[in-house]
């Protein structure tokens, strides 16, 4: 039987609301800076409420490209981060996927050190491995491209390792009594495991889905074409402006709208994230 105790109850909703305060505080500042003008940033104390220009700075940001920014637009820049975000997650999770099932489901020589051999790979990020990484994708003619953005980020031991995990806990009976009504294995991978993994899906592309968009160094080093900017490129350029102050009003307002993918993901797919971290039985 679990107690009533409200002094606990309060303290514990205490801590809560004080993390929450925490954690969006730095958002409120940023949030607070993009309405400002330019000077009243630098002045002391910084301030702690809307200002009156945040029709004129989301309107510059909105409207033509930025020249901070290399005159790149900022919508160009975000749909260049939402198609390496999506596809990165996409193709992680579909390449994870199958190679789960194939270790999981059939018996062939080497199964386990393919396996190993995958799991291993944690251990060589894509900052340990980028140069013969970009060597491969030049030579391959990817660079500047969409493609060169995507495949050689789409590989995941990390998922591969969660979804074998979650196939070996689905019965034995299920893929038996597929077989005995005449599914081959496909059928039963789309029919049966794909539907059970929904929520380890959804929970992982939330976090792929972030993975991909707050990517930097790669798009960086394989990207000299300004249309293939991404939103990360975009704020890191603002920054750093030769000869001149940072506008830090619209560096603010860009990274204002850099959030909103990230949060709209999250929020739309909280309740299947949620699932696919602490659900037990599928």
């Amino acid at each position: 039987m679990v107690e009533n105790r409200p002094l606990l109850t309060l303290v514990a909703h205490l801590t809560l609301l004080l993390g929450v305060l925490v954690v969006l505080f730095p958002v409120w500042i940023v949030l607070v800076t993009s309405t400002q003008e330019p000077g009243e940033v630098l002045t002391a104390p910084i301030p702690m409420w809307f200002g009156s220009n945040a029709v004129a700075v989301y309107r510059e940001v909105l409207g033509a490209g930025l020249e901070a920014a290399g005159g790149v637009p900022v919508a160009l820049m975000m749909m260049n981060s939402l198609i390496m975000a999506v596809g990165i997650a996409v193709g992680k999770i579909a390449i994870s996927l199958l190679s789960a099932f194939a270790i999981v489901y059939f018996r062939f020589p080497g199964r386990m050190l393919c396996f190993w051999t995958i799991f291993v790979t944690l251990m060589l990020p894509v900052e340990v491995r980028i140069l013969p990484t970009y060597e491969v994708v030049a030579d391959l003619g990817l660079l500047d491209s969409y493609v060169g953005l995507t495949l050689p980020l789409i590989a995941s031991a990390t998922a591969t390792f969660l979804f074998r995990q979650f196939f070996l806990t689905v019965p034995d009976e299920l893929a038996e009594a597929a077989r005995v009504d005449g599914a081959g294995p496909m059928r039963f991978f789309f029919d049966i495991l794909l539907p059970l993994s929904r929520t380890n899906i959804a929970a992982l592309f939330v976090i792929l889905f972030i993975y991909g968009w707050n990517q930097y160094l790669w798009p960086l080093l394989i990207t000299t074409d300004e249309a293939y900017y991404t939103i990360v490129m975009g704020i890191q350029r603002m920054l750093t402006v030769a000869d001149a102050e940072p506008q830090w009003p619209q560096i603010a307002a860009v990274t204002m709208l850099a959030l909103l993918p990230p949060v709209a993901v999250v929020v739309f797919m909280q309740r299947l994230f949620v699932k696919g971290l602490v659900e037990v039985e599928k």
